[in-house]
C-alpha cells in the first residue's frame, strides 16, 4: 500500500529551509500573530518587545497636489488623497479647512418618491458600497441600493424605478416591496 517515497516527508529537511526573520528591536524571532483585526507579524519576546508590523504592506498614496486647482472655501490648492474610504480629492490646509470635493454624478436627479421634496444622491456606506439616499436625511430615511430612474411604476404608480443588472440582461424593478413589477431595458 506504501508506494510513496518517504524522503520526500523527512521533516529535518524541511526545518530547515525554513528561516526565521530577526526582530529589529530586540534580534529575537518574529512569527505571524493573529488578532480580532486580521494576521500581523510580531516579536516572540512579547511583551518585553512589541514590535509589530501588518502582514501585509498596503500602498499609501501620498497627497499629491492638483497643479491649477483651487479650494472654493479657502482658495489654496487642491490635492488627490487617500482615506479609509478610498482616494478623494481635499483642500491641501486640511485641518483648518475641510473641504472635500463630490464625486460627480453621472445620472440625473430623482425626486424622492416617500418626501417628494428631497432628490435621491449617490452615497458610499462605511463597506464602500453604494446606494441612493434622500438628501433631506435625517427627515426622510427613503434609499435605495440601485440607480434610480425618474420614472412611475406602471403596475402600483411608486414615484421611480431602479435599474438592476442580471445574468438576462439589465432590467428596471419597482423598489416598492408588494409590487413585483419588472421589465427588460431596452
Amino acid at each position: 500500500m506504501s508506494k510513496i517515497d518517504q524522503q520526500l516527508f523527512t521533516a529535518h529537511e524541511h526545518a530547515l529551509e525554513k528561516a526565521y526573520e530577526q526582530c529589529p528591536v530586540c534580534g529575537s524571532e518574529l512569527s505571524v500573530r493573529h488578532s480580532k483585526h486580521g494576521g500581523f507579524i510580531g516579536c516572540n519576546n512579547y511583551p518585553h518587545c512589541d514590535y509589530t508590523r501588518p502582514l501585509v504592506q498596503h500602498e499609501s498614496i501620498e497627497a499629491q497636489v492638483i497643479e491649477g486647482s483651487e479650494c472654493p472655501e479657502c482658495g489654496h490648492e487642491l490635492a488627490v488623497k487617500s482615506g479609509r474610504f478610498g482616494i478623494f480629492i481635499g483642500c491641501t490646509q486640511y485641518p483648518s479647512c475641510q473641504h472635500i470635493e463630490k464625486t460627480v454624478d453621472d445620472h440625473q436627479p430623482v425626486a424622492c418618491p416617500q418626501c417628494r421634496k428631497g432628490s435621491l444622491e449617490q452615497r458610499t456606506s462605511r463597506y464602500g458600497k453604494n446606494f441612493y439616499a434622500c438628501n433631506h436625511y435625517p427627515k426622510c430615511k427613503y434609499l435605495v441600493n440601485y440607480p434610480p430612474v425618474a420614472q412611475a411604476c406602471p403596475s402600483c404608480d411608486f414615484g421611480i424605478l431602479v435599474e438592476r443588472k442580471g445574468a438576462a440582461g439589465n432590467r428596471l424593478e419597482c423598489p416598492n416591496k408588494p409590487c413585483k413589477y419588472k421589465c427588460a431595458v431596452d
